[in-house]
Order: structure tokens, then sequence, then C-alpha cells
């Protein structure tokens, strides 16, 4: 039996889903903690690229 549980204790086949599930726990908690302040910072740094739309010549 103590075998079994030290065998089962060093097992490190799950790590990897582990670790990307703790970093999708995190993007998801940061996204719904900021979410309007990260989209209005985006909407600003769009804006800022071209704050006004060219003008577009008329055919007649």
């Amino acid at each position: 039996m103590n075998k079994l549980l030290m065998k089962l204790w060093t097992e490190e086949e799950g790590l990897g889903t582990l670790e990307l599930l703790l970093i999708v726990a995190v993007l998801v908690g940061v996204a719904i903690l900021f979410g309007n302040t990260i989209v209005e910072w985006v909407q600003d740094i769009i804006e800022g690229i071209n704050p006004t739309p060219p003008s577009v010549p008329s055919g007649s």
C-alpha cells in the first residue's frame, strides 16, 4: 500500500494538463475582473490609430 501511494505521489504525467488548466483559469479570472477596462483600452488604441476616417469623394 505504501509503495502505491509513493508511486501516485511522484507521478508527473498529468502536470502538463494541470498547468494548462491553471493558466486558463487565471486568464478567465483576469478577463472577468478587468473585462470592461480591457475593452475600453483596446477601443482607445484602435481609435488612436485612425481617429478620423478619410473622406470619400463623391462621384458627381
